[in-house]
């Protein structure tokens, strides 16, 4: 019998014989007959695969998309550009329906993409060595606490509150069933309050966990933070990063980081209704043996030919299962080409161009929406492609009228920051138009 071809009703009979019984109800007689339906499926008939498509089609079109709205939501999901090569390189079917590569003689071109992905997150970030990726953001930053705090034989995690209020949740879940302590330090002007940081440091602290830009697209005095963190003994900092700022700012690993973490949505990879999504890590190389996830490296075959592996795989699931380093058995496989496409596509100069794009036209919405002074700033610090504003209008009417002139408004921090209530948070990337800007300013102006 073919596996592609439907089950005749003999061989419905044939396998309930095998079992023992007269019916399908008999195969059913486990299940309590008050929460049986006791009818046939109210299904609509049959449709063809032009009507399938239409009503599809239809379905799909109540949606939003940035494709019809103009969109100055982030708060870590971003609308950036993605290269047409990006999407046509990543549906060859030798990419788009590969799983991982544990055979590598027959997969050396998917270990190659993964190890050039590593190279580029390495290079980025400062680091020496970085995985094959994770799953998100959020997982990343909660992955290298838990590494650090392996490293270290420590209980405490500092987290900055200026973190993404996901990330810190993802964190707190985990850190619970591994008994580690999660401490937030408070913030002051959206910022990391580095002078409570210091009073909080310890003999029991593994890791001081810092974003930047942060939540509210503020710069972080990253070096600062490594200098407090580094009092501890063995204490690590891990520093989370939006990975297209770095076409601008200097590198994590430069000012004193021991991990980089992120979350790589944004190089080549749409909003897609929040996932899935790419998580980076990269460490130092004294943390290698126990990084999370696939490791690809490179080495020399029987014939000396250069060739792909992965490597350390002791530390993983499918090896150690409960002794692994990480409970991460796959990785974003995918989605890791597509980001590794985007840097190669756009190279270093193409990322600084992004990055600047960003910047300035961000700045320039900021000036925009605040110089008749009914918006007033937030916060008064030097910031990436998101800044937050407040109002005495309330956020909800602004979204729904932002939302009346086909723009999507930012993110209402009154959500996870009850003190700013009336407060929103725009994100700016390089795919917004003055003509964009100028009309939300507009729009914005006009709201009573």
């Amino acid at each position: 019998m073919f596996p592609y071809i439907s089950h005749t009703h003999a061989d419905e009979q044939e396998m309930l014989k095998s079992l023992g019984l007269n019916s399908l109800d008999e195969l059913f007689d486990d299940i309590p007959k008050k929460i049986q339906l006791g009818r046939d499926l109210d299904l609509k008939p049959a449709m063809s695969e032009l009507e399938v498509r239409a009503y599809l089609t239809e379905m799909a079109n109540k949606n939003c998309s940035t494709s019809k709205l103009t969109c100055f939501l982030g708060a870590g999901a971003y609308d950036h550009y993605i290269p047409s090569i990006v999407d046509h390189l990543i549906s060859r079917s030798e990419f788009y329906t590969s799983y991982t590569p544990y055979q590598p003689e027959i997969s050396q071109g998917t270990l190659q993409y993964i190890f050039e992905f590593q190279t580029l997150i390495a290079d980025l970030t400062g680091m020496d060595i970085a995985n094959a990726s994770l799953y998100d953001g959020g997982t990343a930053a909660t992955e290298a606490a838990l590494m650090a705090a392996a490293v270290s034989r420590k209980g405490e995690i500092i987290v900055s509150k200026t973190v993404r209020p996901d990330t810190r949740r993802i964190l707190k879940t985990y850190a619970h069933f591994q008994d580690l302590k999660v401490i937030e330090v408070d913030m002051v002007d959206g910022i990391t309050d580095l002078e409570k940081l210091d009073s909080m440091i310890n003999d029991e602290t593994a890791a001081v966990i810092v974003q930047s830009p942060n939540f509210f697209g503020i710069i972080e005095d990253l070096k600062a933070v490594g200098e407090i963190t580094h009092k501890a003994k063995k204490a690590a900092f891990i520093a989370s990063v939006d990975p297209i700022s770095l076409g601008l700012l200097k590198r994590p690993g430069d000012l004193g980081a021991d991990i980089v973490v992120g979350e790589a949505q944004g190089m080549g990879i749409p909003l897609q209704f929040g996932g899935p999504y790419l998580g980076f890590i990269a460490a130092k190389k004294e943390y290698m043996r126990k990084l999370p996830g696939r490791i690809v490296g490179e080495t020399t075959d029987l014939d000396g030919k250069r060739s792909y592996v992965l490597t350390l795989t002791a530390r993983e699931q499918h090896i150690r299962r409960d002794k692994a380093t990480s409970n991460i058995c796959s990785n974003q496989g995918l989605n890791a080409l597509a980001a590794t496409i985007y840097m190669v596509t756009l190279g270093k100069d193409g990322l600084r161009e992004v990055a600047t794009q960003c910047t300035q036209k961000a700045h320039y919405a900021f000036n925009e929406i605040t110089k008749s002074g009914k918006y007033k700033p937030l916060f008064d610090k030097p910031f990436f492609k998101e800044f937050a504003v407040t109002t005495d209008i309330d956020s909800e009417k602004i979204a729904k009228e932002l939302r009346e002139e086909d723009m999507i408004g930012g993110y209402h921090l009154g959500i996870n920051y009850p003190q700013f209530k009336n407060s929103t948070l725009y994100a700016v990337t390089e795919k917004r138009t003055k003509t964009e800007i100028d009309k939300l300013s507009s729009v914005l102006e006009g709201i009573k």
